[in-house]
């Protein structure tokens, strides 16, 4: 089964790197490579070695990392992408090495090379072009059930479809729409349009507990993600019916699994309608 990293997984990320980042001076910033998903920044050498880390923040599944010179680096982990604090050593699979003013390295490592770096200034960060296409945060003031249901009138397309398009809600990936489903009772398959505002409700408020879950957790154990000081997330131990196909759901009823467009849908035919 290939996972990548979600919304909890960057958040955790970020929240890791921001606890040696935040107020260090760049002192090395050497990209191993020309490339990862799309090219490197021929001059994100030039422009962040030297410079102090005035903020980490989190847009979606991208992490930012803001300096005081008014540049902006936004990462995305890819598929197996992951950011390692001090490694012992240094191996082929580390794609970009960060070195601070208090002595720490850090080494972006993505073995798939999935994953991107990008360099934007930071008063325009916002126009990024895959954030202009964006839907509001999962956990953010403008994601609520008025949002939800405006943006899903007249959808014939499956609820987890449309929860998977971040045209409608920033950050949501394959596994945690599995577990909001199956926590607020909606079968992944249901026409978006034709659930009722009380669902929606319900809905909701399982995204909302269930990525603030996998937050406090340290994000899930995915095959290639560890949070950055080599620790595992272990949001994977509670688990509602993700990769838990034919075992008992929390109902009583039986997790099946279907593919959807390349993806699995793992859900409970008894409690989800």
């Amino acid at each position: 089964m290939r996972i990548m990293p979600e919304l909890p997984e960057v958040e955790t990320t970020v929240a890791g790197l921001r606890s040696v980042l935040q107020d260090s001076v760049l002192t090395r910033v050497e990209p191993r490579r020309a490339d990862l998903r799309w090219p490197i920044p021929v001059d994100l050498r030039q422009r962040m070695t030297g410079a102090r880390v005035t903020g980490l923040s989190r847009r979606a599944k991208y992490g930012l990392i803001e300096t005081d010179r008014g540049d902006m680096m936004i990462f995305h982990l890819g598929m197996s992408g992951r950011w390692r604090i001090d490694p012992p050593e240094i191996g082929a699979h580390d794609h970009l090495l960060i070195e601070t003013g208090s002595g720490h390295l850090l080494s972006l490592n993505d073995p798939r090379r999935f994953g991107s770096i990008d360099l934007v200034r930071s008063d325009a960060w916002a126009a990024y072009s895959p954030f202009t296409r964006m839907g509001p945060e999962p956990l953010g003031p403008d994601f609520g059930v008025a949002m939800l249901a405006a943006a899903l009138k007249g959808k014939g397309t499956s609820i987890k479809a449309a929860l998977l398009d971040q045209r409608i809600v920033a950050g949501l990936g394959n596994i945690y729409v599995c577990e909001a489903l199956n926590m607020a009772g909606i079968a992944p398959t249901r026409a978006a349009g034709k659930i009722s505002r009380p669902r929606l409700t319900l809905l909701v408020e399982a995204i909302r507990e269930v990525l603030t879950a996998a937050i406090v957790a340290g994000g899930s154990t995915l095959r290639d993600y560890a949070r950055p000081d080599g620790e595992l997330g272990y949001f994977s131990k509670q688990w509602r019916v993700y990769g838990r196909e034919g075992q008992p759901c929390l109902c009583g009823g039986t997790v099946q699994r279907r593919v959807d467009g390349g993806r699995s849908t793992f859900f409970c035919p008894k409690c989800q309608k």
